[in-house]
């Protein structure tokens, strides 16, 4: 996947949440939309501490100083559903927008100023008075603007390949209600950055720091939820079993890394490779925010298993590969997912293990995560991520999936 095949890739998956925003808010009656629901603006001030995960961070680099300091200036707009209508009076106190956010690392001419638009969604964990509840938030998007390595211009940055990458946080804060629609936040997020093994090198980036924000409403809904009422909806989700299925598509890179005479050796092979995948996912409806259930998981990988059939005598130098079989390229594996259910946006985590397979790449556990959102009530566009071993970047996994049942 070039750099514009990747663009293009995220920006269509963002165009396509904010229309899905778009469509749940018009799908609502007009009079509901008209008296319920809540418009929100907040701003973040996001500090955060840059984990050193390569001696690039440490002071390896052109500046000869550490990059241990980030900081984001975000802009959100989000909007609640209203409660006379069925997702408001399922989910009372979610809300989800877009968002957009300037970053820093304090390096602008190795790291870049990367700015990020995302897709966000949050609610209350819990209330801890009249006027402080606990809370949560995740953010999904593209940022743009990163310095990728380069071995002239930028050969100490061995941290980011792409100057597009994948934007993932996640955040629990306090939310204290100082005024009747003005509220203040404060807690803690991590953040990480990657292009998901599109280009190397995608050793990514991660950060962990505090969040202070403002947030301003606009509108009021017209009454409470009554809980009478709530419970009698949400009770109608509980027990039932749903399925959901999944194709996808993405490619990735490879690199190769061997000991030969105890001295560790890598090399990245030329080109991109294909990857194709299937999940089917029966869920059981614990209720309406969480669902968990088991996967069966088909996948194929062009880029699998090659370190055996590498071809040895090539004229220029350039790394040649036999076509590895079908078998070797091919893996089933089974996963338990757990899903967290919210209107518009499901997050779905899974953690599995490749049952059919043969040869050292496909061998072992794989962890998945996959943000669903509904272009309809049954048809969702699912942009995930796979790892190998709890480690190794594997594959993104962008395609489309469709809900059977509940």
């Amino acid at each position: 996947m070039n750099r514009k095949t990747l663009f293009s890739s995220l920006v269509c998956c963002l165009l396509c949440v904010a229309g899905s925003l778009r469509a749940q808010v018009l799908q609502q009656p007009a009079d509901s939309v008209r008296r319920g629901v809540v418009h929100r603006l907040g701003v973040d001030v996001r500090p955060g501490y840059v984990f050193p995960t390569r001696s690039f961070f440490e002071g390896n680099n052109a500046a000869g100083s550490p990059i241990n300091t980030a900081l984001g200036i975000h802009l959100k707009y989000a909007f609640q559903f209203s409660p006379d209508s069925r997702l408001g009076r399922l989910y009372p106190h979610a809300y989800q927008g877009i968002g957009v956010a300037y970053n820093t690392f304090f390096n602008a001419a190795e790291v870049g100023t990367p700015v990020a638009v995302y897709a966000f969604q949050g609610s209350r964990i819990a209330r801890l008075s009249s006027r402080l509840t606990l809370d949560y938030e995740w953010n999904f998007g593209a940022s743009f603007g990163w310095k990728k390595y380069n071995p002239d211009t930028n050969p100490y940055n061995d941290v980011v390949g792409s100057p597009v990458n994948a934007y993932i946080n996640a955040g629990f804060f306090l939310n204290w209600q100082m005024a009747p629609q003005w509220s203040l936040t404060a807690g803690i997020d991590l953040t990480h950055y990657s292009n998901g093994n599109t280009h190397y090198p995608n050793s990514g980036v991660n950060t962990v720091g505090a969040r202070i924000g403002v947030v301003r409403t606009f509108g009021a809904p017209a009454g409470g939820v009554q809980a009478s009422v709530q419970e009698e909806t949400a009770s109608s989700f509980r027990g039932r079993l749903g399925y959901d299925l999944v194709l996808y598509g993405s490619t990735r890179k490879r690199g190769l890394f061997w000991n030969e005479g105890g001295v560790e050796h890598a090399e990245l092979v030329p080109g991109s490779f294909a990857v194709l995948g299937l999940n089917f996912n029966p869920m059981y409806v614990v209720n309406q925010y969480f669902r968990a259930g088991l996967s069966l998981d088909a996948q194929y990988d062009e880029g699998a298993n090659l370190k055996d059939y590498r071809v040895d005598d090539v004229s220029g130098g350039e790394m040649k590969f036999y076509r590895p079989p079908f078998r070797e390229q091919f893996a089933v594996g089974l996963s338990l997912r757990a899903e967290l259910n919210m209107p518009i946006f499901s997050v779905n985590v899974g953690v599995g293990r490749n049952l059919v397979q043969q040869g050292e790449d496909t061998r072992g556990f794989y962890q998945i995560l996959a943000l669903k959102t509904f272009l309809t009530r049954r048809l969702f566009l699912h942009v995930g991520y796979q790892l190998s071993n709890f480690k190794d970047p594997n594959n993104l996994m962008l395609g489309l999936g469709w809900r059977f049942g509940q």
